[in-house]
């Protein structure tokens, strides 16, 4: 047997290996989680006003993840805008026209998502 298939014969066992030992190690860590979860849901549970405090916070931060989406989505139409400023003006009629079938396109697969 060659030295090379011998070295690939090692790295190829050794690969699965640590395979088999990833695979524990991420089933270890889930179930930590769990536990760590199922405390913290206790601790909530037995306290109803952390839990409320916990709850108007994620609120909180889910409108302000909302607000930025909306600010770059602006940025996004500004920055279209310029580009389409920049192009000369033969050219911008048929570029308006594929941006408006690209976003038409995008707005409808994202309608049919939700």
């Amino acid at each position: 047997m060659a030295d090379d298939d011998i070295i690939n014969s090692v790295m190829k066992s050794t690969r699965s290996m640590l395979s088999s030992e990833t695979i524990l190690l991420d089933a270890v860590q889930d179930l930590v989680k769990d536990e760590i979860k199922k405390a913290i849901r206790e601790k909530l549970d037995a306290n109803p006003e952390i839990k409320k405090e916990l709850k108007e916070a994620v609120r909180s931060l889910m409108e302000a993840k909302i607000h930025e989406a909306v600010a770059i989505l602006k940025i996004g139409k500004a920055g279209a805008k310029l580009g389409l400023e920049m192009v000369p003006p033969e050219l911008r009629k048929e570029i308006g026209k594929e941006i408006a079938s690209l976003l038409e396109k995008e707005v409808s697969r994202m309608l049919d998502q939700a």
